[in-house]
């Protein structure tokens, strides 16, 4: 008898550890009903098209301000972006007041002193900023006046470098993905051991690719180091100015007045047959990215009534004089002389990436997955009259003439300037939201100015590898089945030699 208590006294050990290995491994329970206080971040970005407020939330009772950050709302501010009131500064602090009444509502007014808020301007400001510092200072100058009369905590207004607007992006990224850092079920902050992605970012006025490589960088400006919760990455980075959304409509349209000898009459191969529009010669040369090839005797004022023809070879034709794919001092370039180590690992893509790449889809029925794909599909696109491509995208009416121009340049950009290749391209993946988070460089800029993310480790403990993770639970699924079969066998045992007696 003494014997059996024994080993009865070792199964229920066994029992009693597994069910404690279990807990340990599920971390540490929680309360659904828990409604958890939050603490707030406001971003404006002020691109160069329009300006964007992002409020960002996090838990208030992490450590450090450690908690996972996510979206609680966004607010598109009505208008142009703030560059474009170079003539009137006023009405750029003016035209920020209705999403930032709507962030009064948005964030608790137990909050507002404590929530921080800053603006950060891109690709839009750097033009004006370039041509014009005066009217750079002053757009500014009353944008912060508008922020500062509002109850929020404001931590200033910068225009961002081609080159912070590319790591922020990747920042978030990768952020958002938790390939930095996560919350483990272990109930700790682990490092996944994850390879990071890399971020191509395509606004208004630029666009960027950043990437992690283990290549040597040739150009030192387009190289970062950074230390991210213990962890070193050497980041390939590089910014191109003009090459933009916008910018990019501005200089194909050039090319085309320029080959056809500035008439007041041209026909534009990238634009569908079926559409046609008065242009004034303004709203193509008034940039400093095509004011070089203003016509001679250059009237602002001046029209030229240009006709879609769709035709997709010379259109194609056409915006590759916007890049230089031959002059190269480096090893290797992507474009414009540019050096560029090769692409390896995932990408995401996102901004006018992402809804340049769903208007090709919708509109053409091809999955495009594969650099293949993507010159089927834009040639089937650009093959298409406008009231074809209008019956297939409704809401996209007012933006439907430029989605050629747009396919063919991302094609030509991602194919033979970034060099993704039908092996490589189906590592890009086209993204708007990460996390029920919108993709861009708002948030890690936050992250950046508000020190959420420390070049220290958070007393991290490296993760375990996934199979490690399994075996662990396998082993104490078995000392549970082994225990209950030897109390199983015990009782079995006991109850025969009851009936026996």
């Amino acid at each position: 008898m003494e014997q059996k208590a024994g080993v009865a006294c070792v199964s229920a050990f066994l029992l009693l550890a597994g069910v404690v290995g279990i807990i340990l491994l599920a971390g540490p329970a929680k309360d659904v009903r828990e409604s958890p206080d939050y603490k707030y971040g406001i971003v404006l970005d002020a691109g160069s098209s329009h300006t964007a407020m992002y409020i960002y939330k996090w838990p208030a009772n992490k450590e450090n301000d450690t908690g996972i950050v996510s979206e609680h709302s966004q607010c598109k501010v009505k208008g142009a972006g703030i560059s474009s009131y170079a003539s009137d500064p006023p009405g750029a602090g003016q035209s920020l007041v209705g999403c930032l009444d709507q962030a009064v509502q948005d964030v608790p007014k137990a909050r507002h002193a404590q929530t921080p808020i800053y603006l950060g301007a891109t690709a839009g400001m750097r033009l004006l900023n370039q041509t014009s510092p005066g009217d750079s200072d002053r757009v500014l100058s009353t944008v912060v006046s508008t922020i500062r009369s509002y109850p929020f905590d404001f931590r200033g207004a910068s225009i961002l470098t081609g080159q912070e607007e590319g790591v922020f992006g990747w920042v978030t990224v990768n952020y958002l993905l938790e390939n930095f850092v996560k919350y483990g079920w272990v109930g700790r902050w682990v490092n996944p051991s994850r390879a990071t992605v890399g971020a191509m970012d395509f606004g208004g006025a630029s666009t960027q690719i950043t990437f992690v490589t283990q290549e040597t960088v040739q150009s030192s400006e387009d190289e970062m180091n950074l230390t991210l919760y213990g962890q070193e990455y050497k980041v390939y980075t590089h910014s191109f100015l003009c090459y933009g959304r916008d910018q990019v409509l501005r200089k194909v349209l050039s090319k085309v007045f320029k080959s056809q000898g500035y008439g007041k009459a041209v026909t534009h191969p990238c634009w569908p047959a079926g559409y046609s529009a008065q242009v004034t010669l303004g709203s193509v040369y008034d940039s400093p990215c095509t004011a070089h090839e203003k016509p001679s005797g250059y009237s602002a004022e001046a029209s030229v009534q240009v006709t879609g023809s769709g035709d997709w070879q010379q259109c194609r034709t056409d915006v590759r004089q916007i890049f230089d794919f031959q002059t190269c001092a480096h090893s290797k370039c992507s474009f414009n002389g540019v050096f560029q180590p090769n692409v390896s690992g995932n990408f995401m893509a996102f901004a006018a990436f992402y809804y340049t790449h769903s208007f090709i889809q919708r509109t053409t029925g091809i999955r495009v997955c594969s650099a293949g794909e993507l010159d089927r599909a834009v040639q089937r696109m650009c093959a298409m009259n406008f009231d074809e491509m209008l019956q297939k995208a409704p809401d996209q009416k007012t933006r439907i003439q430029d989605y050629c121009t747009i396919g063919i340049f991302m094609q030509l950009l991602t194919t033979q300037g970034y060099k993704f290749d039908n092996s490589t391209f189906s590592s890009i993946s086209f993204q708007r939201k990460a996390a029920d988070t919108s993709i861009g460089w708002a948030l890690g800029y936050m992250l950046n100015l508000s020190n959420m993310i420390p070049a220290e480790s958070l007393a991290l403990r490296k993760s375990t590898q996934f199979g490690a993770w399994v075996a662990l639970l396998i082993l104490f699924v078995l000392v549970i089945l082994c225990s209950l079969l030897l109390l199983l066998q015990l009782l079995c045992r006991s109850s025969a030699e009851a009936s026996v007696i």
